[in-house]
């Protein structure tokens, strides 16, 4: 029998997963963040964790895993690689491997090899790879780097909108009274002092109150829209210079702002963007943990069939729940 270890390494959380060669879930660790951007030594400790509760709930050794692959967020550049090759070469595993999350997310929401991933959780980003088995990645780096969005920065973003209401520059919204509550104070100067004289920055649940008032609210729409035109444009971008545009494919949609919310603000825009450039794109709402794209590369690796059953049983084990972002 073969062993496979997957592994979603990210920002808040690390998820470990370990399935036989039919995709039958043996084993599952999680652990804090795994995104060596953060702090190297605690994305160690987080994977470390996260992968010896797997192995030790599957009841085998790391030495009958057939292949391990690491899914990490901040896989980005060959700089990042030399941080966390010899990270995660010193865990011996027998046989190993380390994508970005990205291409995990890409591999579990699509059953073919080419495509496109838009990941909006709390940070922004876009992979695809052609049929040519050429691969491109656009964003992931932060708003001064061309991005916009995520939960980290749509909560800026509430914010920011709830001060300029108060202050006159922007029309009443209903993000004013929502963002009170959910902060408990009592007017927004009172928030707006304290939150300058602490240094404090903007809660990323924060976020979650663009889609409770979006259906009422336009100044909580309007945040959304752009955050669906802008994960359009980078999708955009990443199909014309891989030159998709006339491919069949999909368009797998990643993270909690695009998985786990209210779909009427966001998508339709990114579908305005791509559907003209590209009309055989589809788009794809993950519906299974990221970490079950890090499974299925580790079979592929090790030159072990994916069959249909494969994706079956991963997705009874790890399907995404509804949840609000």
């Amino acid at each position: 029998m073969n062993y496979y270890l997957g592994i979603d390494g990210g920002g808040s959380k690390t998820l470990a997963v370990v399935t036989d060669e039919q995709g039958t879930i043996m084993g599952r660790g999680l652990s804090g963040c795994g995104n060596h951007q953060v702090q190297a030594e605690l994305a160690r400790h987080s994977i470390q964790q996260a992968t010896d509760e797997a192995i030790k709930q599957a009841g085998i050794t790391r030495n009958q895993l057939s292949y391990a692959m690491f899914g990490l967020a901040g896989a980005d550049r060959e700089a990042d690689f030399r941080v966390l090759r010899p990270m995660i070469a010193d865990m011996q595993f027998p046989q190993h491997g380390i994508v970005c999350d990205t291409e995990i997310g890409l591999r579990a929401g699509t059953r073919q090899a080419d495509g496109v991933v838009l990941v909006c959780g709390s940070g922004t980003n876009c992979y695809g790879m052609n049929k040519q088995g050429e691969s491109l990645q656009v964003g992931g780096f932060g708003y001064m780097f061309g991005d916009f969005g995520g939960g980290s920065e749509l909560a800026v973003e509430v914010f920011r909108t709830v001060i300029r209401a108060w202050e006159g520059r922007e029309n009443s919204t209903l993000l004013t009274e929502a963002v009170l509550q959910t902060l408990e104070y009592p007017s927004v100067e009172r928030l707006f002092h304290n939150y300058l004289d602490r240094g404090a920055k903007a809660p990323r649940h924060l976020t979650k109150l663009l889609f409770q008032v979006a259906e009422q609210d336009e100044a909580a729409r309007a945040i959304l829209q752009r955050q669906g035109r802008e994960l359009g444009k980078t999708a955009a971008a990443v199909i014309r210079r891989l030159g998709m545009m006339q491919d069949h494919f999909d368009l797998v949609l990643v993270g909690s702002v695009l998985t786990r919310s209210d779909h009427r603000f966001i998508t339709p825009q990114i579908e305005e963007m791509i559907k003209p450039l590209a009309p055989g794109c589809r788009l794809r709402r993950l519906t299974m943990e990221p970490v079950a794209g890090a499974i299925l590369l580790a079979m592929e690796k090790s030159e072990h069939p994916v069959e249909d059953g494969v994706y079956d049983r991963l997705n009874e084990g790890l399907s995404v729940k509804e949840e609000q972002a």
